[in-house]
């Protein structure tokens, strides 16, 4: 037993296992080994340092975690703003033309006053809106 109370004293101190591999490695239980250690006198020690160690570590993680989640959050608003600009830009320039607005141009801005027909193979205008003369009936698509 005393052998084993050097190895389990070594492992601790010097290898720097935790009480629970050291059980697992000299197949005992883990109150034994803690024993073990409890009677030494850098143990308290020893745990103090370990725990505030793993605290400073878990807080560099979570700091290095949380800086990750803001870049993604901020990449994907960033994506998100520019295709709603490229979205605005395309929007402009067609509706800022000074020539006619071609029909499906008019849809495309519009899209919730025309319901698509099948049968037809188009768009139509929905009657319960109200159109007036220059909004167009009815939109064939080519393919």
């Amino acid at each position: 037993m005393k052998n084993n109370k050097e190895t389990i004293i070594n492992k601790y101190f010097i290898e720097k296992l935790k009480p629970v591999e050291i059980a697992k490695e000299l197949n005992i239980s883990k109150s034994a080994v803690t024993q073990v250690l409890q009677k030494d006198k850098r143990y308290k020690k020893e745990k103090v340092n370990r725990k505030t160690k793993n605290k400073k570590n878990h807080n560099e993680k979570t700091k290095k975690y949380m800086k990750y989640k803001r870049e993604v959050i901020k990449r994907k608003k960033d994506k998100d703003n520019i295709d709603l600009r490229n979205m605005h830009n395309q929007a402009t320039a067609e509706l800022s033309k000074k020539k006619r607005l071609s029909n499906m141009a008019y849809r495309n801005w519009n899209k919730s006053a025309f319901t698509y027909n099948k049968k037809r193979n188009g768009y139509e205008f929905r009657k319960e809106l109200g159109r007036s003369y220059d909004v167009p009936k009815f939109i064939k698509v080519e393919v």
